[in-house]
């Protein structure tokens, strides 16, 4: 009997990349955006003007943005030192979901948001960690991604109240964005194309009387 090879170790590897990959991004461009001047590299402009740091990546196209909110007070509480990492001031943030939705209504956006991430975590969880899907490498990614996504903006919304974007497409006006979100987009996909291609149980024989 064959023994069918298990991805169970693709799937939390990925979770756990995805999640490192966004936090560092996170972390690292606010830092670097917060203590950038106005300087010319390699042909793209950096700035800092009211609160918000700028690099043109590709310039007319897409550029990563940072803003900050030195409004906002810091939290007395142990997360302070996490919230204070990139700059010593807040980061204004997103409270809604994938790309602003539900932004309007903040503070309890942000708390529904969080607690239906605490759910999507769970549920993915257990659904990747099953036998039956750990022996499917398609699907051991996808649910990879999206945990990863899921739990790096999940970690926002507990330490900074939101979430931190900073990739953004301005020439089409795309909502700013990071790279849980791309995870979540990624993953989600793979899902959606792997329901569209994958083959049918076969039909049962029908049993002559």
């Amino acid at each position: 009997m064959q023994v069918q090879r298990s991805y169970r170790w693709l799937f939390l590897g990925l979770a756990l990349f995805g999640l490192a990959a966004d936090q560092v991004s996170k972390y690292g461009m606010f830092r670097w955006l917060h203590n950038g001047g106005q300087t010319e590299d390699r042909g793209a402009f950096r700035s800092w003007t009211d609160h918000r740091g700028e690099y043109d990546l590709v310039p007319g196209w897409f550029k990563f943005t940072a803003e900050f909110d030195p409004t906002t007070p810091l939290c007395d509480c142990g997360a302070s030192g996490l919230q204070t990492w990139s700059a010593p001031v807040m980061p204004r943030v997103n409270k809604g979901a994938l790309f602003g939705i539900g932004g309007q209504h903040k503070e309890l956006a942000n708390n529904i948001f969080a607690g239906v991430s605490v759910l999507a975590a769970l549920a993915i969880l257990i659904w990747g960690t099953r036998r039956s899907t750990s022996h499917d490498r398609w699907l051991s990614i996808a649910l990879g991604l999206i945990l990863g996504g899921t739990i790096g903006n999940f970690y926002d919304r507990i330490v900074f109240q939101g979430v931190r974007d900073f990739l953004y497409f301005y020439k089409i006006e795309w909502p700013v964005f990071n790279v849980a979100d791309c995870c979540l987009v990624v993953g989600a996909g793979l899902l959606l194309i792997q329901a569209m291609i994958a083959p049918s149980a076969p039909a049962e024989p029908t049993k002559q009387s």
